[in-house]
């Protein structure tokens, strides 16, 4: 499993649809992520550090766990079937819970959660942008990093992680 690190969400021009993108901590791999408008929302939010004035459904869910004495403590990317992507959230119990990336992902960065994606999903949707550099910081996207993120997207539509045997 590779751990990954939330580098931003962009809204995809022509579907205005916005695109999560997650890129390797260790590595050069990026997985982008279409979700809906009420998740990308919810991270924006959080990767502002902005609170409101009333939980979010991620704040609800932080809450819950909270209360019911329960930590998140990885989020795992564990699938791609057919351009979706499927991921799970385990707890401290180790209890485990199948969820959307998006929405497992919103919670983990209120917790402070690890993301982490399996080595296939990495091998079979992961991309690699040109002339991209890895410094393994984990730090706040760099305007280099946003910009590659741009020009990805202006090239590429939901059916490109179809995969190989996509009709």
């Amino acid at each position: 499993m590779g751990e990954m690190r939330v580098v931003g969400i962009r809204v995809d021009a022509p579907q205005n649809q916005p695109v999560l993108l997650l890129r390797e901590t260790e590595g050069a791999r990026y997985l982008a992520i279409w979700i809906g408008q009420s998740e990308a929302a919810s991270i924006a939010l959080q990767q502002r550090g902005i609170e409101p004035p009333r939980p979010l459904t991620h704040d609800l869910i932080v809450n819950l766990c909270a209360a019911f004495d329960q930590d998140l403590t990885q989020v795992r990317i564990v699938d791609m079937q057919e351009g979706t992507f499927y991921a799970e959230m385990t707890f401290s119990s180790g209890a485990v819970v199948s969820a959307r990336p998006s929405d497992a992902i919103a919670v983990a960065m209120r917790v402070g959660a690890t993301i982490v994606a399996s080595d296939e999903v990495l091998d079979d949707a992961g991309l690699t942008m040109p002339d991209d550099e890895v410094d393994g910081e984990d730090a706040a996207p760099t305007e280099e990093e946003l910009e590659a993120f741009r020009e990805f997207l202006d090239q590429v539509s939901p059916e490109d992680f179809l995969g190989p045997d996509a009709s």
